[in-house]
C-alpha cells in the first residue's frame, strides 16, 4: 500500500512519513531490568553518619528481607538514556496540540512550577505545626478566598485531592444535609451527556443515579426534570456548559424546580474553563461547587496526577464540609479548625495536594479577574474558531455539529456521516491524526452522539495551531474518500501501532517475570 505522508503538526514539524515505522518503532522496547550487568552502579551510597545498629533490635526478622531484592544494575549514562527514551516516547503538552475535550489540558506555565518549587512549599512536611508552617496556611487561606469569588459561594474546603474526590464531597455533603434534617432521599439526577464519574460518585455514596434526557438545544430536558423532581431526589449534579459545550440557558428555572422539592444543585467544575470570571455558579443557583484545579487552574495532570478538586458551597452546606478547614484568627494568625460537629470528616490524609495548591494560587494572582476573564473569553473563542475553520474545510458534510450552531470552550462532533459514506470510524480519524502530529480528541463521548468526537483546544493554543489541525482533519477525510483502509490501519509514526484496545483494558500485562 502507497501511503502519503500527513501534512506537518501543530508544532510546525513535519512528522514520520507513514510509509514506513518510525525509529521509535524499529528500536525494541526493554524494561530497565533487562539493561544493565552485574555490579554496575549509578550512585555509590556515602558511608553512614549513624552508629551501627543489631537489625534485630531495629525490626523483626520476619519483616526483612531473606535475600536482596532484584533491582537493575545499570550505569548512569543507561539510566539517562533508558528514561530520556522513554519520554521520547509519550506524547505530551510540550510536543504538540492536545484538544482533549473536557480534560483542559492547556499549557502550564513554568513560573507557577517555580513557585511550587521553592524550599518552603516543596519541603514543608505534612506533619508540621500549624504554628510553625503559617506561610502555607495564609496561601490556602487566600486561595479558599479566590475560589469563593471566582464560585459565587463564600466557604470553600481544600482537601479533596482531585475532581473525582471533590465530587464525591459533594455528594456526602448533600447527604449530611438531608439527614441532619430528618430526611431519607435516595435518589440523585443526573442528564445523560453527564461524565462518567458523576454515577460512579453516586453509587459510592450509597444513592441511586437517574438520569435526565438531553434536550433538542442541548441542555437539560425541563419537562422530564419537572417529571423525575420529587421529594426523594437528594440533589441534581449538572455540569454548565455541559459535555456538548453547550451552556444551558434553563438554568434558573432548573434550579428553582430541584429547590422546589427541597434537594440540592451541585455544580461539576470540569468545564469552569470556560466561564471563569463570566458567570457564577453560586449566582445560578447552585450549592455546591467542586474545582478541577488540574484543569482550570493549569495543573499538569497528565498520568493521572497530581490532582486537587476543592468544594466550595452556600451557607446551609457550610456546617457539613470536610474538616479542618484553614481559618483566620482574631490576631490574624492562622489555624486548622477541627472542632465541626456536623463535618463528614476527613476525605484524605492531610490537607490535599498542597504543590497543587501553589500552582493555582500564583496561578490566579498571576492572571487576576480580569485575566481570569480574558482566558475564559480565549478558550471560547477559539473553540468557535476551529469549528468555523472545520466549516470552511468542509468537515461539516461528514462531521456535523451534535448540537447548536456555536459552542463554548468545547464542541462535540458526530462522525456518523463521515463512517456511512467514507467507511471510516471516529476511533480510525483520532488514530490517523497521530501521524499528524497531533493528539486525538476524546472519542465514543457523550454517548448520546453517534461516533462522537469532542474538541477542546483551550485558550493557550495558536490560530495557526488551530488551523493546522482543521487542515489535518480536512486531508484526513479527502484521503478516506480515496483509500479508507489508510486510516483503518494508522497510526504509522508512533513508537507503538494500533492495539487492540479491549483486550488492553481486559487483560492487562503488568508483571514481567524476571
Amino acid at each position: 500500500m502507497n501511503l502519503p505522508a500527513p501534512s506537518p503538526g501543530g508544532d510546525g514539524r513535519a512528522p514520520a512519513s507513514a510509509g514506513g515505522p518510525s525509529p521509535l518503532q524499529r528500536e525494541r522496547a526493554r524494561t530497565i531490568f533487562q539493561k544493565g550487568a552485574t555490579s554496575r552502579r549509578a550512585f555509590q551510597c556515602p558511608p553512614p553518619d549513624v552508629p551501627e545498629a543489631d537489625p534485630d533490635e531495629l525490626l523483626p526478622a520476619r519483616f526483612r528481607r531473606r535475600e536482596p531484592p532484584r533491582l537493575p544494575e545499570v550505569s548512569e549514562p543507561e539510566l539517562v538514556r533508558h528514561y530520556v527514551t522513554l519520554s521520547k516516547r509519550n506524547f505530551d503538552l510540550d510536543s504538540g496540540f492536545y484538544p482533549l475535550g473536557s480534560c483542559t489540558m492547556k499549557h502550564n506555565p513554568r513560573l507557577h512550577e517555580r513557585a511550587a518549587a521553592l524550599a518552603g512549599h516543596a519541603r514543608l512536611h505534612p506533619l508540621q505545626d500549624p504554628e510553625r508552617a503559617q506561610g502555607a496556611l495564609e496561601l490556602m487561606w487566600r486561595l479558599q478566598g479566590a475560589l469563593a469569588e471566582i464560585s459565587g459561594l463564600p466557604h470553600v474546603s481544600l482537601q479533596p485531592s482531585a475532581g473525582s474526590a471533590g465530587e464525591l464531597a459533594g455528594v456526602l455533603l448533600t447527604r449530611a444535609y438531608h439527614e441532619d434534617r430528618g430526611e431519607q432521599r435516595h435518589k440523585v439526577l443526573a442528564p445523560d451527556t453527564a461524565h462518567g464519574t458523576n454515577p460512579a460518585t453516586v453509587s459510592m455514596a450509597g444513592l441511586e443515579v437517574v438520569k435526565l434526557a438531553t434536550d433538542a438545544e442541548g441542555g437539560v430536558d425541563v419537562d422530564d426534570l419537572r417529571v423525575k423532581a420529587d421529594t426523594d431526589v437528594a440533589c441534581l449534579m449538572l455540569t454548565n456548559p455541559n459535555t456538548l459545550g453547550v451552556f444551558d440557558a434553563n438554568i434558573e428555572e432548573i434550579a428553582a424546580i430541584v429547590h422546589g422539592v427541597g434537594a440540592t444543585l451541585y455544580y461539576d467544575g470540569a468545564n469552569l474553563n470556560a466561564v471563569m470570571g463570566l458567570s457564577r455558579p453560586g449566582d445560578m443557583g447552585f450549592d455546591i461547587v467542586h474545582f478541577n484545579l488540574h484543569k482550570s487552574f493549569t495543573q499538569p495532570h497528565g498520568g493521572g496526577g497530581p490532582g486537587s478538586g476543592p468544594i466550595a458551597t452556600s451557607e446551609r452546606i457550610a456546617p457539613y464540609l470536610p474538616r479542618p478547614l484553614v481559618v483566620r484568627r482574631e490576631d490574624g494568625s492562622f489555624a486548622l479548625e477541627h472542632q465541626r460537629p456536623k463535618s463528614i470528616g476527613r476525605l484524605r490524609g492531610f490537607h490535599g495536594n498542597y504543590g497543587c495548591l501553589v500552582r493555582a494560587y500564583a496561578y490566579i494572582c498571576s492572571l487576576g479577574a480580569d485575566g481570569l476573564r480574558d482566558a475564559s473569553e480565549a478558550a471560547v473563542l477559539n473553540a468557535n474558531h476551529l469549528l468555523a475553520r472545520l466549516c470552511q474545510k468542509g468537515v461539516a458534510e461528514y462531521l456535523p455539529l451534535a448540537y447548536g450552531r456555536l459552542c463554548m470552550h468545547e464542541f462535540v462532533l458526530s462522525g456518523g456521516p463521515m463512517k456511512r459514506e467514507l467507511k471510516i470510524k471516529t476511533l480510525d480519524l483520532a488514530k490517523r491524526l497521530l501521524d499528524h502530529g497531533f493528539h486525538p480528541p476524546t472519542v465514543y463521548f457523550p454517548l448520546l452522539v453517534e461516533e462522537a468526537l469532542m474538541v477542546e483546544p483551550t485558550e493557550t493554543e495558536t490560530r495557526e495551531t488551530l488551523d493546522a489541525f482543521a487542515e489535518a482533519i480536512a486531508a484526513i477525510l479527502a484521503e478516506a474518500a480515496e483509500d479508507p483502509a489508510v486510516a483503518e490501519g494508522a497510526p504509522y509514526s508512533t513508537p507503538v501501532r494500533r492495539l487492540d484496545e479491549v483486550a488492553a483494558a481486559k487483560q492487562p500485562v503488568i508483571r514481567e517475570s524476571l
